[in-house]
Protein backbone atom coordinates (compact mmCIF):
# COMPACT_ATOMS: atom_id res chain seq x y z
CA UNK A 1 0.00 0.00 0.00
CA UNK A 2 1.10 3.34 -1.30
CA UNK A 3 0.60 6.30 1.57
CA UNK A 4 1.35 9.00 -0.28
CA UNK A 5 0.26 8.18 -4.26
CA UNK A 6 0.00 11.30 -6.15
CA UNK A 7 1.24 13.88 -3.27
CA UNK A 8 3.05 16.44 -3.91
CA UNK A 9 5.90 17.00 -1.28
CA UNK A 10 8.98 19.27 -0.97
CA UNK A 11 11.92 18.28 1.11
CA UNK A 12 14.92 21.45 2.34
CA UNK A 13 18.36 20.14 2.35
CA UNK A 14 18.31 16.33 0.86
CA UNK A 15 20.70 15.45 -1.55
CA UNK A 16 22.42 13.50 1.57
CA UNK A 17 21.69 12.12 5.41
CA UNK A 18 18.04 12.55 6.83
CA UNK A 19 16.88 14.43 4.09
CA UNK A 20 17.86 11.62 1.56
CA UNK A 21 16.15 9.12 3.19
CA UNK A 22 13.12 10.48 3.43
CA UNK A 23 13.15 11.35 -0.46
CA UNK A 24 13.55 7.94 -0.99
CA UNK A 25 10.97 6.44 1.18
CA UNK A 26 8.30 9.05 0.33
CA UNK A 27 9.14 7.86 -3.27
CA UNK A 28 9.21 4.49 -2.80
CA UNK A 29 5.28 5.40 -1.28
CA UNK A 30 4.27 7.26 -4.38
CA UNK A 31 5.52 10.92 -3.59
CA UNK A 32 6.36 13.15 -6.13
CA UNK A 33 9.68 14.75 -4.66
CA UNK A 34 10.46 18.54 -4.79
CA UNK A 35 13.78 18.77 -3.05
CA UNK A 36 16.54 21.63 -2.39
CA UNK A 37 20.17 21.19 -1.86
CA UNK A 38 23.12 24.10 -1.22
CA UNK A 39 26.12 23.08 -3.20
CA UNK A 40 25.71 19.45 -3.63
CA UNK A 41 25.21 19.09 -7.27
CA UNK A 42 26.42 15.68 -8.38
CA UNK A 43 24.67 13.67 -5.41
CA UNK A 44 21.37 16.07 -5.81
CA UNK A 45 21.47 15.20 -9.58
CA UNK A 46 21.67 11.56 -8.66
CA UNK A 47 19.12 11.28 -6.08
CA UNK A 48 16.93 13.04 -8.73
CA UNK A 49 17.28 10.36 -11.24
CA UNK A 50 16.78 7.50 -8.30
CA UNK A 51 13.82 9.00 -7.49
CA UNK A 52 12.25 8.79 -11.29
CA UNK A 53 13.45 5.57 -11.41
CA UNK A 54 10.31 4.24 -8.72
CA UNK A 55 7.99 6.13 -10.73
CA UNK A 56 7.36 9.29 -9.23
CA UNK A 57 7.99 13.04 -10.73
CA UNK A 58 10.99 14.40 -8.65
CA UNK A 59 12.89 17.69 -9.13
CA UNK A 60 16.20 18.97 -7.40
CA UNK A 61 16.45 22.87 -6.89
CA UNK A 62 19.59 24.88 -5.43
CA UNK A 63 18.15 27.10 -3.18
CA UNK A 64 18.86 28.50 -0.03
CA UNK A 65 16.36 28.16 2.54
CA UNK A 66 17.49 31.16 4.92
CA UNK A 67 16.82 33.11 2.32
CA UNK A 68 13.12 34.17 2.53
CA UNK A 69 13.07 35.64 -1.59
CA UNK A 70 14.60 32.52 -2.38
CA UNK A 71 12.28 30.46 -0.22
CA UNK A 72 9.32 32.19 -2.32
CA UNK A 73 11.07 31.84 -5.49
CA UNK A 74 11.13 28.02 -4.80
CA UNK A 75 7.64 27.49 -3.85
CA UNK A 76 6.60 29.09 -7.00
CA UNK A 77 8.32 27.04 -9.27
CA UNK A 78 7.62 23.81 -7.39
CA UNK A 79 3.51 24.68 -8.16
CA UNK A 80 4.76 25.47 -11.76
CA UNK A 81 6.45 22.09 -12.33
CA UNK A 82 4.32 19.99 -9.71
CA UNK A 83 1.41 21.55 -9.92
CA UNK A 84 0.59 21.58 -5.97
CA UNK A 85 2.04 20.73 -2.90
CA UNK A 86 0.88 18.52 -0.24
CA UNK A 87 3.41 18.26 2.56
CA UNK A 88 6.66 20.77 3.21
CA UNK A 89 9.50 18.91 5.36
CA UNK A 90 11.69 21.78 6.71
CA UNK A 91 14.86 19.41 7.26
CA UNK A 92 17.85 22.21 5.87
CA UNK A 93 20.01 22.37 8.90
CA UNK A 94 23.48 22.56 9.46
CA UNK A 95 25.71 22.60 12.89
CA UNK A 96 28.51 25.21 13.92
CA UNK A 97 29.60 23.60 17.42
CA UNK A 98 31.81 24.80 20.31
CA UNK A 99 31.53 26.07 23.91
CA UNK A 100 29.59 29.22 24.33
CA UNK A 101 32.64 31.27 25.42
CA UNK A 102 34.00 30.54 22.31
CA UNK A 103 31.36 30.82 20.00
CA UNK A 104 31.70 33.73 17.73
CA UNK A 105 28.27 36.29 16.71
CA UNK A 106 28.86 34.70 13.16
CA UNK A 107 28.74 30.92 14.12
CA UNK A 108 25.71 31.75 15.66
CA UNK A 109 23.55 34.06 13.45
CA UNK A 110 24.35 31.16 10.84
CA UNK A 111 22.66 28.28 12.86
CA UNK A 112 19.83 30.50 13.50
CA UNK A 113 19.15 31.85 10.02
CA UNK A 114 19.78 28.27 8.50
CA UNK A 115 18.32 25.85 10.72
CA UNK A 116 15.39 28.27 12.24
CA UNK A 117 14.70 31.54 9.68
CA UNK A 118 14.32 28.92 6.93
CA UNK A 119 11.46 26.87 8.63
CA UNK A 120 9.58 30.56 8.78
CA UNK A 121 10.49 30.54 5.33
CA UNK A 122 9.80 28.21 3.71
CA UNK A 123 6.04 27.63 5.97
CA UNK A 124 5.37 31.38 5.22
CA UNK A 125 5.80 30.69 1.45
CA UNK A 126 3.59 27.97 0.99
CA UNK A 127 0.94 28.73 3.93
CA UNK A 128 -1.09 30.76 0.81
CA UNK A 129 -1.40 27.06 -0.93
CA UNK A 130 -2.13 25.07 1.87
CA UNK A 131 -4.48 27.83 3.08
CA UNK A 132 -6.44 27.30 -0.41
CA UNK A 133 -6.67 23.93 -0.40
CA UNK A 134 -7.73 23.43 3.16
CA UNK A 135 -5.04 20.83 3.81
CA UNK A 136 -1.58 19.98 4.12
CA UNK A 137 0.98 18.72 6.30
CA UNK A 138 3.61 20.65 7.35
CA UNK A 139 7.23 18.79 9.28
CA UNK A 140 10.08 20.39 11.21
CA UNK A 141 12.91 18.36 11.90
CA UNK A 142 13.92 19.37 15.32
CA UNK A 143 16.30 17.30 17.67
CA UNK A 144 16.15 15.63 20.73
CA UNK A 145 18.81 18.48 21.44
CA UNK A 146 16.38 21.37 21.08
CA UNK A 147 14.14 19.18 24.32
CA UNK A 148 16.83 18.75 26.70
CA UNK A 149 19.75 20.77 25.29
CA UNK A 150 23.75 20.01 24.87
CA UNK A 151 27.02 21.26 26.09
CA UNK A 152 28.87 23.23 23.27
CA UNK A 153 26.02 23.32 21.05
CA UNK A 154 23.71 26.62 22.40
CA UNK A 155 22.88 28.00 18.86
CA UNK A 156 21.73 24.56 17.59
CA UNK A 157 19.53 23.78 20.62
CA UNK A 158 18.57 27.16 20.52
CA UNK A 159 17.53 26.45 16.66
CA UNK A 160 15.74 23.48 17.34
CA UNK A 161 14.23 24.38 20.50
CA UNK A 162 12.54 27.54 18.26
CA UNK A 163 11.56 25.43 15.74
CA UNK A 164 9.27 23.33 18.54
CA UNK A 165 7.42 26.56 19.83
CA UNK A 166 7.10 27.74 15.81
CA UNK A 167 5.77 23.84 15.22
CA UNK A 168 2.93 23.81 18.02
CA UNK A 169 2.25 28.06 16.98
CA UNK A 170 1.43 26.79 13.32
CA UNK A 171 -0.29 24.20 14.27
CA UNK A 172 -2.77 26.14 16.65
CA UNK A 173 -3.03 29.34 13.58
CA UNK A 174 -3.94 26.68 11.02
CA UNK A 175 -5.45 23.78 12.61
CA UNK A 176 -9.16 25.50 11.54
CA UNK A 177 -7.81 25.03 7.71
CA UNK A 178 -7.20 21.51 8.30
CA UNK A 179 -3.66 22.00 8.11
CA UNK A 180 -1.37 20.08 11.06
CA UNK A 181 1.88 20.55 11.62
CA UNK A 182 4.63 18.43 13.64
CA UNK A 183 7.74 18.06 14.81
CA UNK A 184 10.08 15.35 14.62
CA UNK A 185 13.59 15.08 17.28
CA UNK A 186 16.04 12.33 15.80
CA UNK A 187 18.03 11.51 18.52
CA UNK A 188 21.73 9.67 17.51
CA UNK A 189 20.64 9.34 13.42
CA UNK A 190 24.00 7.38 11.69
CA UNK A 191 25.01 9.21 8.62
CA UNK A 192 27.55 10.47 6.60
CA UNK A 193 28.40 12.98 9.37
CA UNK A 194 29.03 10.53 11.81
CA UNK A 195 30.76 8.14 9.70
CA UNK A 196 33.47 10.69 10.42
CA UNK A 197 33.34 10.13 14.23
CA UNK A 198 35.99 7.58 15.62
CA UNK A 199 34.36 4.02 16.56
CA UNK A 200 35.10 4.72 20.40
CA UNK A 201 32.92 7.75 20.28
CA UNK A 202 29.62 6.12 18.19
CA UNK A 203 30.07 3.00 19.89
CA UNK A 204 29.97 5.22 23.46
CA UNK A 205 26.88 6.90 21.93
CA UNK A 206 25.24 3.68 21.34
CA UNK A 207 25.79 2.06 24.72
CA UNK A 208 23.73 5.40 25.97
CA UNK A 209 20.87 4.34 23.96
CA UNK A 210 18.15 1.85 25.75
CA UNK A 211 18.16 0.25 22.26
CA UNK A 212 22.12 0.12 22.15
CA UNK A 213 22.16 1.30 18.55
CA UNK A 214 21.99 4.61 16.66
CA UNK A 215 19.51 5.22 14.31
CA UNK A 216 18.92 4.93 10.32
CA UNK A 217 17.54 7.87 8.46
CA UNK A 218 15.10 5.22 7.26
CA UNK A 219 13.80 5.18 10.76
CA UNK A 220 13.05 8.81 10.91
CA UNK A 221 11.43 8.95 7.35
CA UNK A 222 9.16 6.50 8.95
CA UNK A 223 8.21 8.94 11.20
CA UNK A 224 7.61 11.88 8.65
CA UNK A 225 5.39 8.81 6.61
CA UNK A 226 3.32 8.92 9.39
CA UNK A 227 3.05 12.50 9.91
CA UNK A 228 2.53 13.16 6.43
CA UNK A 229 0.05 10.80 5.52
CA UNK A 230 -3.48 10.19 6.12
CA UNK A 231 -2.90 8.12 8.81
CA UNK A 232 -1.86 10.97 11.05
CA UNK A 233 -5.10 12.80 10.39
CA UNK A 234 -6.03 13.45 14.02
CA UNK A 235 -2.41 14.35 14.82
CA UNK A 236 -1.01 18.06 14.85
CA UNK A 237 1.28 20.57 17.53
CA UNK A 238 3.40 17.17 18.33
CA UNK A 239 7.11 16.06 18.89
CA UNK A 240 7.91 13.01 18.09
CA UNK A 241 11.22 11.56 19.36
CA UNK A 242 13.01 9.13 17.01
CA UNK A 243 15.76 8.45 19.57
CA UNK A 244 15.86 4.70 20.62
CA UNK A 245 14.62 6.18 23.76
CA UNK A 246 17.43 8.79 24.54
CA UNK A 247 15.22 11.43 26.22
CA UNK A 248 13.44 8.31 28.42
Amino acid sequence: MKLLEGKNVIITGASRGIGKGIAQVFAEHGANVAFTYSSSEAPALELEKELEGLGVKAKAYKSNAASFGESEDLVAKVLEDFGGIDVLINNAGITKDNLLMRMGEDDFDAVIEINLKSVFNMTKAVQRTLLKQRKGSIINMSSVVGVKGNAGQTNYAASKAGMIGFTKSVALELGSRNIRCNAIAPGFIETEMTDKLDEKTVQGWRDAIPLKRGGSPEDVANACLFLASDMSAYVTGQVLNVDGGMLT
